[in-house]
């Protein structure tokens, strides 16, 4: 049997590769960067700091389709995170409270119990698309 030692002088942990993109940035290694934060992206599809990076790079070099890509990308996956997130599975009589207690707290709709606002980083991606479609036509 081989043993596989790990080279001490990669970097492949989360938090130092963030650190060494955001090291890269600051150097002005602005593509450099950009390739590691898609590559914790792919490692992790809901790395919110990669995502806000990312982002912040293309709205910086004006690369308004790469940033749409990134945000319908980014949307996607925390929508997938959330929606899956609801369905786990509860008792009727937790399912019940969660429900009355976004009622009377102002979060859901009295009526139908529907949310009435969006969960973080969600509200805040879909804003900035918005703006990004703007000026890809205009």
């Amino acid at each position: 049997m081989k043993v596989i030692h790990k080279n001490p002088g990669a970097v492949d942990e989360p938090t130092d590769l963030l650190s060494r993109a955001k090291q890269l940035e600051s150097q002005g290694e602005i593509n450099e960067a950009a390739g590691i934060y898609e590559k914790l992206i792919k490692k992790n599809p809901v790395h919110e700091d990669a995502y806000n990076r990312l982002l912040i790079l293309y709205r910086k070099n004006k690369e308004y389709k790469k940033e749409k890509a990134v945000l319908d990308m980014a949307i996607k996956a925390f929508q997938q995170l959330y929606s899956e997130s609801l369905k786990l599975p509860a008792t009727s009589r937790v399912k019940a409270l969660s429900k009355a207690i976004l009622k009377a707290t102002g979060l859901a709709d009295k009526t139908t119990g529907k949310l009435l606002y969006e969960r973080e980083p969600l509200y805040r991606w879909k804003k900035r698309r918005e703006v990004v479609l703007k000026k890809i036509k205009g």
